[in-house]
This record gives structure tokens, C-alpha cells and sequence, in this order.
């Protein structure tokens, strides 16, 4: 029997239903979820679907009682790309302030959208890294039923990872090619892992999940891939991975949000080819059919 709308769980998505994952949460959710969402400013997408906004900043908000007020699940996505330290940490403060009222008040399930495992450079000193680990510490010492989803690197209309390489392919008919490509990637659809937030919204254990798509790629092999799919022969503009660091560096200095250095060292460090996710019901989606289209 299907639920009237009164008897649906109540979702409150952190960061909101906008942007890559936003946009694929919402429409994993929409049909049987009423929803709610904590963000500065509501989507055109959210006012269509009818979701309840509560305009505000979560790195500001004192107290959460308002916003958790008969929610079910609590899903959050708020988090930064690139941003001064003060930023990320006071969005983390905000953060660990929403754990500590959704573990008093007894909400039943807590997902929080974290990151792979980094180098460690990486994760002892970038602000991006040590925020967002003392958010999943925070989580995991709770007695939250809660689950920490680390995804790896994702593909979607508009992302702004595949799809930007696949236009400079084809634009170009070259791409820069950081050290010899061995490393690995396992790119995972957005909207699979909309699917995984939802079996883990619906699980009891308490648990940290990496989640990689359905293929480990060797990273040279998924750019060959690219080429493919656009009709052009392999062309690579070389680069060591001190020299694609410092490229990355000379673009942030400019102003460029393409690609952040730590993106490449992370990208180097071979940590983001992550084994499949297990137990959907339905298979991963691959990614040939998304470069094809891209």
C-alpha cells in the first residue's frame, strides 16, 4: 500500500539537494521521502519537487533542534572543494554541533558523505582532509546508528571530473598525462551512489563504507578510453608528477578552479581505485556507456 504523504520518513539533506549529488539524491528520494534541506540558498530544482528548505548555513547554526524536528534520516553532503582553513573549519564545528543534537534527540539513522583514505601528507596538514576527519571521528564516536560513505571518483551530467576531460579531448584533441598513468581509478556513478546512501539509510550497523564503481581502471587505459569515444588516437601532453603538482599550483595562484593540486597528488598516490560497492540490487553502472556520451 503506498504511503500517504503525512507517513513518509522525513530526509533532512545537509547541504541540500544542489549540485552532482544533491541532484541524484533528490531523485533517489523524492518518490517515497518527504524531504528537507539545510543550505544557503534553495535550488530551482528543490522548489519544483516541493522539498522544505530551511535557507541557512550549517557552519552558523547553534542549535539543530528546529532543523532535525521529526526527522528520520539525516544525509549529509555539505562539505567544501577548495576553501581558507577558517571556512572548513567552521563548517566542521557546525557539523560536529548537528551529530551531538541528532544523537540527543534519537534520530534513527545518520549518513555522512566523506573522502577515500589520502596520502599522508595530505591528511596531516590540508584543511580540506583534517576537517573533514575530525567530522568522521566525531560520527564514529557517537551512538549514532550511522553510516560514513566514502566514494571515490564519481561521473554525471555535469560533473565537473569526466566530462571536463572528455571536452578537452575532444577541444584539444591532447590531455596532459600526469607521470607514466599507472595508478588506478574505479569510477562510480552519482546516481549508484545515491542508491548506496539509501541502502545504507535503511541498514542498522554501524559502519565506515568505501565505494568504488564497477571497474578498477589503470588511469592511462580510462584516458585511452576517452580518446576512443571521441574518434581520436591517443595524444598525450606529458608531465612528471612534480611538474603536474606545480602546474596545479600555478593554476589555483590564477584563480582557476579546474584542478587543485591536492586533486593530483591524491590522484597519484594510487588510493582512489577502490573495490566495487556489494549488495545492490541492481549492477553498478559502467562507465564506457557515460564516456560515449559525455
Amino acid at each position: 500500500m503506498t504511503k500517504s504523504p503525512a507517513e513518509r520518513p522525513l530526509l533532512l539533506a545537509v547541504g541540500g539537494f544542489e549540485g552532482l549529488v544533491g541532484r541524484a539524491l533528490l531523485r533517489e528520494f523524492h518518490a517515497d521521502h518527504r524531504l528537507r534541506s539545510v543550505h544557503r540558498r534553495p535550488s530551482p530544482a528543490e522548489v519544483a519537487a516541493g522539498v522544505e528548505v530551511r535557507a541557512a548555513d550549517a557552519a552558523r547554526i547553534a542549535d539543530w533542534g528546529p532543523f532535525l524536528e521529526g526527522v528520520d534520516t539525516v544525509v549529509n553532503v555539505a562539505w567544501y572543494r577548495q576553501a581558507r582553513r577558517a571556512r572548513f573549519v567552521a563548517l566542521a564545528d557546525g557539523l560536529l554541533r548537528l551529530v551531538q543534537d541528532a544523537e540527543r534527540l534519537g534520530v534513527r539513522r545518520f549518513v555522512h558523505l566523506s573522502v577515500p583514505d589520502a596520502p599522508p601528507g595530505l591528511e596531516a596538514g590540508l584543511p580540506y582532509l583534517t576537517e573533514k576527519r575530525r567530522v568522521d571521528r566525531a560520527v564514529a564516536a557517537s551512538r549514532l546508528s550511522y553510516a560514513i560513505v566514502r566514494p571515490t571518483m564519481l561521473f554525471g551530467e555535469g560533473d565537473r571530473l569526466l566530462t571536463v576531460m572528455s571536452r578537452i579531448v575532444r577541444r584539444y584533441h591532447r590531455f596532459p598525462m600526469f607521470g607514466d598513468g599507472g595508478y588506478h581509478v574505479s569510477p562510480l556513478a552519482v546516481e549508484d551512489l545515491a542508491r548506496i546512501v539509501r541502502r545504507e539509510a535503511e541498514l542498522g550497523p554501524r559502519a565506515t563504507v568505501p565505494a568504488g564503481g564497477p571497474e578498477r581502471w589503470v588511469y592511462r587505459d580510462l584516458t585511452d578510453a576517452l580518446f576512443r569515444a571521441a574518434g581520436l588516437p591517443p595524444r598525450y601532453v606529458h608531465l612528471s608528477g612534480r611538474g603536474a603538482v606545480r602546474l596545479a599550483h600555478l593554476l589555483e595562484a590564477l584563480g582557476s578552479s579546474l584542478l587543485y593540486a591536492y586533486e593530483v597528488e591524491w590522484l597519484l598516490s594510487d588510493r582512489l581505485g577502490l573495490a566495487p560497492y556489494a549488495g545492490l540490487a541492481r549492477p553498478l553502472e559502467p562507465v564506457g556507456p557515460f564516456l560515449a556520451r559525455a
